[in-house]
């Protein structure tokens, strides 16, 4: 699937003219673009959409991500951009957002994460792979302040999501994600066997031929998931694979 630009040309200068807000959040659009990011996620949602008319579901999911990075926290903070069509092009209304995010299932979660796959491998190659590979494991509790669906009473006695999150240390890449009601469990191996998966599936790295080292605190030392690493005393409990 070829997809054809639809963002504006832009003109950088000095002058004090035509000055746009939120101009730092196109270059995120721009950088998407130029590692086949949007063309991968492009050719993930196609097989989603029965119509050929409207907006192409993988700029829908990149000018979402946009947003996110600009500060936004609602679907409907996609106006920002929308708001903008000299500067972002033509953006998707938060109700085809709505629908783009709803007909994302677990086949179309498996493309989107083949397409950031090879994106990164595109953006290491030229030049940003860090040389070494720590993937920090961690939950986090999200509240919600009124009744979701996932959401649940927390350890922490409170209400909402505890998603599993796994990032790459040298650079702070989110490389996986597993979504979880309030409720799940801290040291669920299951889980964390699931997202080291997702993880590695994530590097664009042979971890047979390099060391990938997976880091935790003492609450995601689950029997079946870690072996126990030696750190110094000095040093947090953490573990490896």
């Amino acid at each position: 699937m070829k997809r054809n630009p639809s963002r504006p040309r832009l003109k950088v200068s000095a002058d004090g003219e035509n000055l746009v807000n939120h101009a730092g959040a196109r270059l995120l659009s721009d950088l998407a673009d130029a590692t086949g990011l949007t063309g991968g996620l492009s050719e993930a949602m196609a097989p989603t959409k029965h119509r050929r008319r409207g907006h192409d579901r993988g700029q829908v999911l990149v000018d979402l991500a946009v947003m996110i990075a600009d500060g936004g926290d609602a679907i409907s903070d996609l106006a920002v951009l929308r708001h903008q069509p000299a500067l972002f092009g033509p953006v998707a209304s938060t109700s085809t957002a709505w629908r783009t995010l709803e007909s994302v299932d677990d086949a179309a979660l498996a493309r989107i994460a083949s397409a950031r796959a090879e994106a990164r491998r595109q953006v290491w190659a030229a030049g940003a792979d860090p040389g070494f590979y720590v993937i920090d494991f961690d939950g986090t509790l999200i509240t919600a302040h009124s009744d979701k669906e996932g959401a649940a009473p927390t350890y922490k006695k409170g209400f909402g999501h505890h998603p599993l999150l796994a990032f790459l240390d040298a650079t702070g890449e989110a490389l996986a994600g597993i979504l979880r009601p309030g409720n799940a469990g801290s040291n669920t191996a299951a889980d964390h066997v699931e997202l080291l998966g997702l993880a590695l599936a994530q590097l664009p790295v042979d971890p047979a031929a390099v060391e990938v080292v997976a880091r935790a605190d003492s609450a995601a030392l689950t029997p079946g998931s870690w072996r126990p690493a030696r750190t110094p005393r000095s040093a947090s409990p953490s573990a490896t694979t």
